[in-house]
């Protein structure tokens, strides 16, 4: 069992990415073909598969939870593509493990401060027992009392894939 609670992309955030994306362009769903295969959902954090309707659009996570806690994030606010459901799906349900966890993929966990500036990060090479792991380098990232939040993204294209924030208990 995980440790640490992923967040997906909010509901409601999601009705406004179907509308509208983070950069103002209009969603523009398609069919997902085998080149979308098995790429991440950002709405219920799975593979993709072919034929399912899908949108890529441009997501900005930190500049949205800075906005709900008045955090100015300033150059630190960045937005990248993220494949999302075009349609309302069943969302995400919290499992045994933790989501695109595959052994040998590489991730950044980039920490962030109440501001929304980045308090460090590290690089990381998922391990045969991806939930140790995860659960390792969110200990390592919760156990600088200054951050709040963390991002994890891919390597290879800087996608974000979930987010996780610092357990209510010791919320700042």
């Amino acid at each position: 069992m995980t440790k640490y609670t992923v967040l997906p992309v909010e509901t409601a955030v999601l009705k406004e990415l179907r509308i509208a994306d983070d950069a103002g362009r209009p969603c523009a769903p398609y069919i997902a073909t085998r080149d979308d295969a098995g790429s991440p959902l950002r709405c219920c954090l799975r593979p993709i598969r072919i034929g399912e309707q899908i949108a890529l659009v441009s997501y900005a996570p930190l500049r949205r939870w800075a906005t709900t806690r008045g955090a100015r994030p300033g150059a630190y606010d960045e937005q990248g593509p993220v494949f999302i459901h075009a349609d309302d799906c069943d969302g995400f349900t919290l499992g045994e493990s933790y989501p695109f966890d595959r052994p040998g993929a590489l991730r950044t966990v980039r920490r962030y401060d109440a501001r929304g500036h980045i308090a460090g990060g590290r690089l990381m090479e998922i391990p045969a027992d991806a939930t140790v792991g995860f659960d390792a380098a969110f200990d390592d990232a919760f156990s600088d009392p200054d951050v709040v939040l963390v991002h994890v993204r891919a390597v290879e294209y800087g996608c974000f894939h979930f987010e996780v924030r610092r357990p209510s208990a010791e919320a700042r």
